[in-house]
């Protein structure tokens, strides 16, 4: 082996950069975050080539005082950390000191600036990490950097560029998360001289929403609740897209902490789990979430570009996060508008109660569910939500008896699969097999909370091997396990036994279930797979009990469908994911049929 022996410094800055220079979008972060930093109100990106010829980024911010500009472009100098405690309770979105000698050391890089108390800017030109002396310059208050020709001293970086279109969509994507945790900044980009976003500043909550729309999609603000939680120390603000306005793609999902972007899995997992039963396969929600903690709760320095971070109450965060939005999501129901999502149900299941004595949903209060209530040796029973046909309420009241309630009145059904009413925006269509599923599901899940769980004692206990971690996590969680139905052992360094499962569950590959439950106990502190394996046989069970396509409903028995939607959790969705109803309004008829033109 050579011997041991300091590396030069433009190498040791070169390595640096390749930890935080990807690409040009990695030099657009570093150089608009130590914008933000400094307190700018307004920052302007100016971009040629995709950001590989010139990025110019300019603020109105604090500025750089004259003896200290060399020190911004020197390895490991920063004015935003001094001790190891200000590095526990990082504040700011840089504080490592590298990005301006990382990007100084792969391009042709200047900065220029002037604080408020001085009479003039000095430039500073570093070429190849060789910095000139500083000469005086014209510049408003703020500070300027200029990185031209990027990599043009490491071809074998540059060859990993993608075409100018790509390079810009990425550096586009970050000013967008950008400005939706800075609303009250202005941002202005442009391409090749060509102006691309300008983005005013956002004062107030209206405005927030409508630069997250403007970023995200004119439908978001339409089609998204509003969240605003608070709790044992943290609190969760932002914006969640209805189950309704999922995309193909994770593409609209900004998760900040503290106002940083970052991707977690905790919190992934956390927001899989709130939207359980109501995603269609393969969709994935919408979001743009801002979690603030005590920032000494929170470890930022775990990765070189600050793209992740390490919660030290990861259970903690885990569970904040899915209860809130779990809240949020069960909360939506159909006929309902988005709004400011409600920490709990917004309509009590008893208000219900009178629909349910005279339509659909009456049996499943009545029927025992199966796994719980029926002793050993019955046979199980599977509770029908079927429609009394009996019901001959009254149809259609009058106008005057008060406001059209959110999803109307019947008016007739299509081809005995669609129920067609009229609300008061419009038409209103619902697939009444959808529709009845979820309500059909929605009360057998009720009726297992309230139900004492029955387990199955297994005649010979079944040894399973899963790991040192899993088996650690099978004796810190037995008590909640159990609670479960689950009755687990640990039986040796890396194994358990299996003693008890839920009676739902009988008949269900075992190893693999636990593998699952105790794989996301010991990553997450919390599992919800034994319930989500119970809720895909009551789903089940549902589909069997929902009135079918093809079956005649009078008037009665469409209304009693429409109350139930109406108070129903999450019956805006089947329980695949399918939408249940949608809605046309008078506008849309008109445009249909050209209306007014």
């Amino acid at each position: 082996m050579p011997s041991i022996r300091p590396l030069p410094p433009a190498l040791v800055n070169q390595i640096a950069a390749g930890e935080v220079i990807e690409r040009p979008a990695s030099v657009v972060k570093e150089l608009v975050e130590n914008s933000l930093d400094a307190g700018a109100a307004r920052v302007e990106v100016e971009i040629e080539e995709g950001g590989v010829r010139l990025i110019r980024v300019r603020d109105d911010g604090a500025g750089i005082a004259a003896d200290e500009l060399a020190l911004a472009v020197a390895p490991h100098a920063t004015s935003k950390i001094a001790s190891f405690d200000d590095l526990v309770r990082v504040g700011t979105m840089g504080f490592r000191g590298e990005a301006l000698a990382s990007i100084a050391s792969v391009a042709r890089f200047a900065i220029v600036s002037r604080p408020r108390e001085a009479d003039s800017a000095l430039r500073l030109e570093v070429d190849g990490g060789q910095a000139q002396p500083p000469r005086p310059a014209a510049h408003a208050v703020g500070t300027t950097v200029e990185v031209r020709d990027l990599f043009y001293n490491v071809p074998a970086r540059r060859k990993f560029l993608r075409a100018e279109r790509t390079e810009l969509a990425h550096i586009d994507e970050l000013l967008k998360s950008l400005a939706l945790a800075r609303p009250e900044v202005e941002f202005r980009l442009s391409h090749n001289g060509r102006p691309l976003r300008m983005l005013r500043p956002a004062p107030d909550a209206s405005a927030r929403l409508q630069r997250a729309a403007d970023l995200l999609g004119a439908d978001f603000a339409g089609q998204c609740l509003q969240i605003e939680q608070q709790a044992a120390g943290l609190r969760l603000a932002g914006w969640i897209g209805l189950p309704t306005a999922t995309r193909a793609q994770a593409d609209q999902q900004y998760f900040f902490v503290n106002g940083r972007l970052v991707r977690d899995r905790t919190v992934a997992h956390a927001v899989r789990q709130a939207y359980a039963d109501v995603l269609f396969h393969g969709r994935h929600p919408v979001y743009v979430l801002f979690l603030e903690l005590d920032a000494a709760q929170v470890d930022v320095n775990v990765h070189p570009a600050k793209h992740e971070v390490r919660f030290r109450e990861q259970r903690l965060v885990h569970d904040f996060l899915f209860r809130s939005l779990h809240a949020a999501v069960a909360g939506t129901r159909a006929g309902s508008a988005a709004g400011v999502a409600e920490p709990v149900a917004a309509v009590a299941r008893d208000a219900a109660a009178p629909v349910l004595q005279h339509g659909f949903g009456a049996a499943v209060r009545e029927a025992p569910l199966a796994g719980y209530a029926a002793l050993p040796g019955e046979p199980l029973t599977i509770a029908h939500a079927a429609v009394n046909a009996t019901t001959r309420a009254a149809a259609t009241p009058a106008a005057s008896e008060g406001e059209l309630p959110p999803l109307g009145y019947a008016l007739a059904q299509l081809m005995g699969i669609y129920i067609l009413a009229e609300n008061a925006h419009g038409l209103v269509l619902v697939d009444m097999h959808a529709a009845h599923e979820r309500i059909t599901y929605e009360r057998l899940k009720q009726g297992r909370a309230t139900t004492s769980l029955r387990s199955q004692l297994l005649l010979v206990p079944q040894a399973i091997a899963v790991g040192a971690r899993a088996a650690a996590a099978a004796e810190e969680h037995a008590d909640a396990l159990t609670a479960w139905g689950l009755e687990l052992v640990r039986a040796g360094p890396e194994s358990v036994s299996v003693r008890r499962i839920p009676a739902l569950l009988e008949g269900a590959d075992v190893a693999a279930l636990v593998r699952d439950v105790l794989a996301e106990l010991a990553e997450h502190g919390s599992s919800r797979r034994l319930e989500e394996i119970e809720n895909e046989l009551l789903a089940t069970m549902a589909c069997h009990g929902a009135v079918r396509a093809g079956r005649r409903l009078g008037l009665a028995e469409m209304n009693a469908l429409l109350r139930e939607m109406e108070v129903t959790e999450r019956s805006g969705q089947c329980n695949h994911g399918r939408p249940t109803w949608t809605q046309l309004a008078l506008a849309d008829l008109d445009r249909l049929f050209l209306r007014g033109r």
